[in-house]
């Protein structure tokens, strides 16, 4: 199969980049199962298995496509009709105006049922990227993962849990000083920032952190930084909504919507077998079945099926929360 995925990012990672990394993972695993990929990404991208082309947001998308392309994987949600077989793949959650394509997937059960859809794929990350994680390592703080210049992410939440707790919580993906979201400023003893860490600086923090404190005020759609923990070891604390309910299991976490149960829960985060949590994440998302969950459609699309019912929609009453964090 000839295969295009197509991003408006680029290739390799070079911080965090959760689409960037997902979409690298994919196009190895395709190629180790024989198929020829191709990547229509950002100018500045290099790739050591399949050729690269840039894309050029200045013209229509389907005149960057090159001949003999089988299928056309999409990561982002085009303004025009594509005119070869495609799968359009949504990461983020999208505004109600959006519309959608019918071979539109989405990246949890949870996700697709906001849009009324059927298709989706868990992403999967190739662990021999993350080195082996050190199970009797003396874990003395937990861990942020996320933006947290995101009001939706709750920072401000974690950083109470941790408080409580009177546990050192350390802040990947932010900084004390935010000018994004208006001037705020962290004043507290037990947070520090590390800012967009990535690679081998942000496996080593993990490496060696008790939990992951993700007390999202959104409907998460997936959350590379749930399953990036949970291979270190790290059960997860969070709230109920998006996807967390589905990937978090009584072995591998805690959830909750209210803060006096996440604070107490935390207590017992040592109790949890970080063997179980590192297993679970390497058997259940990993590239090898999400690059196989993926061919799966694409031979659907490619034999003329639908990969939804219906055209995919915003569904209001699926998208708002019930409840906040209390």
């Amino acid at each position: 199969m000839n295969i295009l995925i197509i991003h408006n990012g680029r290739i390799p990672v070079f911080e965090y980049g959760g689409i960037e990394r997902v979409i690298w993972v994919l196009g190895n695993e395709l190629v180790k199962k024989g198929h020829k990929v191709t990547y229509l990404v950002k100018k500045g991208s290099f790739c050591n298995f399949a050729p690269v082309i840039f894309i050029n947001n200045q013209i229509y998308l389907n005149s960057q496509i090159p001949e003999n392309i089988d299928i056309a994987h999409i990561h982002f949600q085009p303004n025009e009709k594509i005119l070869i077989p495609h799968l359009v793949t949504i990461h983020g959650n999208l505004p109600p105006e959006t519309s959608f394509f019918i071979n539109t997937s989405f990246v949890s059960q949870n996700h697709a049922e906001r849009y009324g859809a059927d298709a989706f794929v868990y992403n999967g990350l190739d662990w021999d990227d993350y080195g082996s994680p050190d199970f009797n390592s003396k874990r003395n703080y937990v861990h942020f993962l996320g933006k947290a210049a995101w009001k939706i992410k709750n920072v401000k939440g974690a950083i109470r849990i941790a408080k409580k707790n009177k546990t050192e919580l350390k802040i990947l993906g932010g900084t004390r000083i935010n000018f994004k979201m208006g001037l705020r400023l962290t004043v507290t003893k037990w947070a520090k920032f590390y800012g967009m860490v990535g690679g081998t600086k942000k496996n080593e923090l993990l490496k060696n952190s008790g939990a992951l404190i993700f007390p999202v005020l959104w409907h998460e759609p997936f959350g590379l930084t749930i399953i990036e923990s949970l291979y270190f070891g790290c059960p997860v604390f969070g709230t109920k909504f998006g996807s967390l309910p589905e990937l978090i299991n009584d072995e591998t976490g805690f959830l909750s919507n209210s803060m006096e149960e996440l604070i107490s829960g935390l207590k017992n985060h040592n109790l949890f077998s970080r063997k179980k949590c590192h297993e679970y994440a390497k058997s259940e998302f990993n590239s090898r079945l999400m690059a196989e969950s993926y061919l799966k459609l694409y031979e659907k699309i490619l034999n003329e099926d639908k990969i939804n019912r219906k055209i995919p929609q915003y569904i209001p009453g699926k998208n708002s929360l019930e409840k906040n964090l209390v």
